[in-house]
């Protein structure tokens, strides 16, 4: 595909969300969990709003993978009410998993990416334009000057920018590389909490902030 057929999708896209969603801002600078053990260990109370933050599983096992899914999920469901964009290598989205993590599926809009570059492009375009509560996307692999211009972008476009780390296979780390990001973390699966009765409980998960800028990890 040419670059002028690769922009004119990109501005497509972009006609589509604004149809569908006013530009908005972020009402607060940072986004509190209201989770005492987070939000203390936060430079700012929360996660900056307009900015970019990466997460990746513990391990590259399918359930840290799902685990780190819903963690960003649920960040990108309490940004602000409007729709959140979700960049994805293939259709493989869980609905019902996503609507647990506040996500309903009226709000979110899908777009299928099959290469890094195309996701990133796509995302980049998203946060400048400012009219998205978040925009999270799946990459396996990105440089620093990539992340670099997503930072600019979500600075830009007043919009939090989730960036999900997939782990190509068990020996490479996805966030060994250096990143623009002003957060990092790890998500792993843990044990859940007991019910009163029969069935299955709670999901819970190991959360590692890994590294933050003006912070402490």
């Amino acid at each position: 595909m040419s670059i002028a057929s690769k922009s004119e999708r990109l501005q497509a896209l972009m006609a589509e969300i604004q149809a569908i969603s006013p530009v908005l801002r972020p009402e607060a600078e940072y986004l509190p969990f209201a989770v005492a053990a987070l939000d203390e260990r936060l430079a700012g109370g929360g996660l900056a709003s307009a900015a970019l933050h990466e997460f990746a599983g513990q391990t590259a096992s399918m359930g840290d993978d799902a685990a780190a899914s819903l963690f960003a999920a649920g960040i990108a469901s309490r940004a602000s009410t409007a729709d959140i964009l979700w960049i994805m290598a293939s259709p493989d989205l869980f609905a019902p998993g996503l609507a647990s993590a506040g996500i309903a599926a009226d709000r979110l809009i899908q777009v299928e990416a099959g290469k890094d570059e195309d996701a990133l492009a796509v995302m980049e375009e998203a946060l400048r334009h400012g009219a998205l509560a978040a925009v999270v996307c799946e990459v396996t692999r990105v440089g620093m000057t990539a992340t670099r211009r997503l930072q600019l972008a979500a600075e830009e476009g007043g919009t939090t920018a989730l960036l999900l780390r997939r782990w190509c296979k068990a020996s490479d780390d996805p966030l060994s590389t250096p990143s623009s990001a002003v957060t990092r973390w790890r998500i792993g699966c843990a044990p859940s909490s007991p019910l009163p009765v029969a069935g299955v409980g709670r999901p819970r998960w190991q959360v590692s902030l890994m590294r933050q800028r003006g912070g402490d990890p």
